[in-house]
């Protein structure tokens, strides 16, 4: 039986999202292209139809989640300090790809931080200029509607936004670095609590999420 004319697309889109889930759970080096094509659902001699590397796939992946991404939606959303610390929370939980709606460009900065890979650099390096823009811009907003309590202006405003996302980096990496389930918690409550402190709006409850004993890399 013949292909239908968007059986090509429709199997690149598969590919596509597959890629996706699998590389922002666990990043570029521990997904490999049979372990896409399996979740796809495809045999893997159709990828290369399709992309010309696994580092091709992981732009492509990259790409289309920027694009489409949750952080994005999120900066549209009204302008409230809760808002802000939603954000600050959701990136906290980024251990594991549980309550995420969909693949954000969070993801891949977390799941990327020391690639030897110069192009997985450059991608990251986009992923967190995107992070940090938006962060930055929020303050900034917030800001000028006298949301926060401190003073803010654009050149303070990105001051903040980096530390912010270094203080946020730096606790997943702990966290993904230790078995205590109690100490990880206690690792991103600080970070959180640093980063709204900075805010000047004080301490909030960091609702975090324990990692799914089943989320590992098993295909």
């Amino acid at each position: 039986m013949p292909y239908s004319p968007d059986h090509k697309s429709k199997s690149k889109e598969r590919i596509l999202a597959s890629a996706t889930e699998l590389f922002c759970r666990f990043g570029f080096d521990k997904v490999s292209i049979n372990q896409v094509m399996k979740l796809a659902r495809l045999t893997h001699g159709a990828f290369y139809a399709h992309f010309e590397s696994k580092e091709a796939l992981y732009k492509a992946s990259f790409l289309k989640t920027l694009k489409g991404s949750s952080a994005c939606r999120l900066a549209k959303a009204p302008l409230s300090i809760n808002h802000l610390t939603q954000l600050v929370s959701n990136l906290l939980n980024l251990r594991t790809l549980s309550g995420q709606n969909r693949p954000s460009p969070e993801n891949f900065l977390f799941n990327e931080i020391g690639s030897d890979s110069v192009e997985i650099r450059t991608l990251y390096e986009k992923s967190y200029v995107s992070i940090l823009k938006l962060v930055e811009n929020r303050i900034v907003a917030l800001g000028k509607l006298k949301k926060v309590p401190v003073v803010i202006n654009r050149s303070s405003a990105a001051e903040k936004s980096r530390a912010i996302l270094t203080s946020l980096v730096g606790a997943v990496a702990i966290s993904r670095s230790i078995q205590s389930d109690e100490e990880i918690s206690r690792v991103l409550t600080a970070a959180q609590n640093q980063i709204l402190t900075m805010l000047g709006v004080g301490e909030l409850a960091l609702s975090y999420s324990s990692p799914n004993p089943k989320d590992t890399l098993q295909l």
